[in-house]
């Protein structure tokens, strides 16, 4: 076990320094933007392309996918014209920009510190990243909220436990985006993908209807399974081979020691402010969302979609809870004496994402140019046509399948955009093997959750870094990338393992829902 151990770490190793010599990694992004138009010329003049599964032209024939070339007329013209909506539109820009301003007052008021700080005085730390995992898994349920709430309060919370604090980023990245399909209960993920396996499954069996909860067995296993499998990688493999800080205490905004002591009189005043601050922001959410009428409930939806816009406001939900209770806290205790604090804040946590801007820069036009070449289509596309004409027994398809999965979504971060162009050619397929929709869902689920957090191209991994460079300034993409390459390869292999273990013992994924199906 010593000699697997000193090799994997020198592998790691190797794996950071190479990256790390790399260039910054907005150059990086610049590159690869370079890289792609030469791939997009050679692709067009070779005459690349791939029958869309679905699409039909006005004559009824399937669309034909073509690879573009970036420097067609169409693609320059689009690039200068639509740089500002580019960089503006970029996915993740508005909900990090939104949950920042509000949590940037939760922490210079002092509350994030304090908050934290008490709650880990008396708490065991090495439990600390069984419940950070955990959370993380659970907290996906909020989707992008997840990302930008979560993980940089665990970065926080490891911190104030005397703990490295990007071990606990990379603990919480690896639960809500390595664990992305793990969860106790189905959430909107759930009704989305389905939808996309009922339009498929309805080509071979029209009258196949979706069930939301058909994959909650096997999602409340990988939550299960999933969080030692984080927690010891993150204590073993991860914390052991961080560069140390020194000293990690818990300091608030006005440098003062909160490692030992206890909360000072306006400290306690500030949290109970803080709390009934929560508690009426919560209270809030609820009226908007409960009962015929209100805002945030789309009743007009079916069930499993009704909540679709009270998940959709969270980021902004966040925003206003932060902020609240940020400047609840720091009105007693005297670091917010009046509005004009409150703005100060919130400039300077918009200080602290400078170099996030810049690198969104960088990586929203390389992903919108990916787009624009047809390149990811193409190859999804292709991918999946071959499986299909593989004519392997049903074991080794899913175990391809969630290899594939993995591979294309190195280059494809959505997980509905994939499961729209994989679904119409897998799913039938493996029905038309005697595996039922759910399973091929399921398998899909594996796949796409173990590689998102080693891939550049997901769109929060820039944001990820900045979090890291927070602690720890000379933290590059190649120790970010060896950092949450264990997770990724062992929650690969804990998923193959478990959907293996599904496919022999024939365990059902959810209620009514089978792993086999029978035709007609």
């Amino acid at each position: 076990m010593a000699d697997t151990d000193r090799e994997l770490k020198g592998l790691l190793g190797w794996v950071e320094k190479t990256g790390n010599r790399l260039p910054d990694p907005v150059f990086i992004f610049f590159w690869l933007i370079l890289f792609l138009v030469i791939v997009s010329i050679v692709s067009a003049l070779s005459g690349m392309s791939a029958l869309h599964p679905t699409a039909v032209g006005p004559d009824g024939e399937p669309v034909v996918i073509r690879a573009v070339s970036l420097l067609s007329a169409e693609n320059i013209q689009q690039l200068w014209v639509a740089m500002p909506s580019t960089f503006t539109h970029f996915h993740p820009l508005g909900y990090v920009l939104v949950v920042m301003l509000g949590a940037g007052i939760a922490e210079r008021s002092g509350l994030f510190a304090t908050a934290m700080q008490s709650a880990v005085r008396h708490a065991p730390t090495a439990l600390l990243t069984p419940v950070v995992a955990l959370a993380a898994m659970l907290g996906n349920l909020a989707a992008d909220a997840a990302y930008v709430v979560l993980i940089p309060l665990a970065g926080v919370l490891y911190q104030a436990a005397g703990r490295h604090p990007v071990a606990g980023i990379a603990a919480s990245f690896a639960g809500v985006s390595g664990g992305f399909s793990a969860n106790l209960l189905p959430g909107q993920l759930d009704a989305l993908l389905f939808g996309i396996t009922e339009a498929a499954a309805e080509t071979v069996a029209p009258d196949w209807d979706a069930n939301i909860a058909g994959n909650w067995y096997f999602i409340a296993a990988m939550t299960i399974i999933f969080l030692p499998v984080i927690w010891y990688v993150t204590d073993r493999i991860v914390e052991p081979r961080l560069q140390p800080l020194g000293q990690t205490k818990a300091t608030d905004v006005s440098g003062d020691d909160l490692e030992n002591g206890r909360m000072s009189d306006a400290e306690r005043k500030g949290m109970k402010r803080a709390g009934l601050a929560a508690l009426g922001v919560i209270l809030l959410w609820v009226l908007f969302t409960v009962g015929p009428g209100t805002p945030l409930l789309d009743e007009a939806a079916p069930p499993e979609g009704r909540l679709t816009p009270f998940y959709r406001s969270l980021v902004a939900g966040f925003f206003v809870l932060f902020l609240a209770c940020g400047w609840a806290y720091g009105s007693a205790t005297g670091t917010v004496k009046n509005h004009r604090d409150v703005v100060r804040m919130m400039s300077e946590s918009m200080g602290d994402l400078a170099y996030y801007l810049v690198l969104a820069f960088a990586a929203a036009h390389f992903v919108a140019m990916f787009n624009w070449s047809n390149l990811g289509l193409i190859f999804a596309i292709k991918g999946a046509t071959t499986i299909e004409a593989a004519n392997l027994p049903m074991a080794a398809i899913l175990v391809l399948l969630v290899l594939f999965t993995g591979l294309i979504n190195l280059f494809v971060g959505s997980a509905s955009a994939k499961w729209a162009l994989l679904a119409p050619v897998l799913v039938p397929m493996m029905m038309l093997l005697g595996v039922s929709p759910e399973m091929t869902t399921a398998a899909y689920r594996v796949g796409d959750s173990a590689t998102n957090i080693i891939t550049p191209l997901m769109v929060y991994f820039p944001l990820i870094l900045t979090f890291c460079q927070r602690w720890q300034k000379d933290f590059g993409l190649g120790s970010l990338t060896a950092t949450m390459l264990p997770y990724s390869f062992w929650l690969l292999m804990a998923g193959l393992v478990m959907t293996m273990l599904w496919v022999i013992f024939g365990i059902p994924l959810g209620p009514g829902a089978g792993m086999r199906y029978e035709l007609g």
